[in-house]
């Protein structure tokens, strides 16, 4: 008898649900790639888990012929932190959105990145509430107008991967959807990271904010307008890669691909430098694309199980009903 893992093919990932998001949505072309990427990990599909919030990003764990929770608004990070802390050795993806990760799950997803859990934070940013029909989100810029402000949005956009270094995350990305070769990439260089990832998708919700990204995201226009990050490799964007990234002083610049300052890229330089790229961006910078940041921390998990462990050897397993009736408690008679 064989004990050989089978051979895993995208269609061992599609569940038989049918997916019900608005025909044209980005969420197809996220959701494919996903489906595509899980076979190359060669992790058995029981050890596959997804944990969504609230929103249409949400409905994912649906489509995944895989474990998965759909949890509640903002508290995906939670349930995934628990999960992973009595699985360690399961792979958990956390999804979620603009609205769901940073307004009401804001909080979560800040501590979750910051104590280094290990697992998958991919964020749908669209720039919009879709679920709700159309309000605006955290990621809305000034003047946006929407169901919720009609006379335009006076809040200043959130920057997703400025929230993730914030917390220090060890691993952060950005790509879009409708570069299916690059968000592959991105998604599969996230899964063999161990540690807290964050992938930003850009994502067109094209019902409530159709063409959101068009003016860096559009094939006609991506060469020239974003910046696709390889470690080691000089910051070089443009048709024909003829233009490059270098500092003057501390702001970033565009140049001539032949400068001798021209910038290389190094995902473990410091968080400062990321800070940069992730700030970059139209009318004057193009849109960095790839890992901004790649480090290795020590995992949460991982030195919660050594503290459990050690515990146990100094004082032997606990005993939980002997705690319960320990001398903190009495009888009332």
């Amino acid at each position: 008898m064989s004990t050989e893992a089978p051979t895993l093919t995208r269609k061992d990932f599609v569940s038989d649900q049918p997916v019900r998001w608005c025909p044209g949505c980005g969420d197809y072309a996220i959701l494919a790639q996903t489906q595509r990427v899980l076979p190359n990990l060669g992790v058995p599909k029981e050890n596959v888990v997804f944990v969504s919030g609230i929103g249409c990003s949400s409905r994912f764990p649906y489509y995944m012929d895989t474990y998965g929770f759909h949890s509640i608004h903002g508290r995906a990070p939670t349930f995934a932190t628990g999960l992973k802390i009595a699985r360690p050795e399961l792979l958990v993806f956390v999804i979620t959105g603009d609205g769901d990760g940073l307004s009401i799950g804001g909080n979560h997803l800040l501590h979750a990145l910051r104590r280094n859990v290990d697992f998958n934070v991919v964020l749908f940013n669209n720039r919009i509430y879709g679920l709700t029909k159309g309000q605006y989100s955290p990621t809305s810029e000034v003047g946006k107008r929407t169901v919720s402000t009609p006379m335009g949005s006076l809040d200043r956009p959130m920057i997703p991967a400025t929230v993730a270094l914030a917390a220090e995350a060890s691993f952060i990305a950005r790509t879009i959807a409708t570069d299916t070769h690059h968000m592959a990439a991105t998604l599969e260089r996230s899964a063999h990271h161990r540690g807290g990832c964050f992938v930003e998708v850009y994502q067109n919700c094209n019902i409530y904010n159709d063409g959101a990204f068009d003016h860096f995201a559009e094939r006609s226009v991506r060469a020239e307008r974003t910046l696709t990050l390889e470690h080691g490799k000089p910051m070089l964007f443009g048709k024909n890669r003829e233009l490059g990234i270098k500092l003057r002083g501390v702001d970033p610049v565009v140049c001539d691909a032949d400068d001798p300052d021209v910038m290389v890229h190094d995902e473990q330089a410091s968080p400062v430098l990321a800070e940069l790229l992730a700030q970059m961006g139209p009318p004057d910078l193009p849109v960095p694309l790839g890992i901004l940041r790649a480090v290795d921390h020590p995992t949460y998990e991982r030195g919660l199980i050594g503290q459990i462990e050690e515990a146990q050897s100094a004082r032997g397993v606990g005993d939980i009903g002997e705690l319960l009736r320990g001398p903190a408690t009495w009888t009332v008679e």
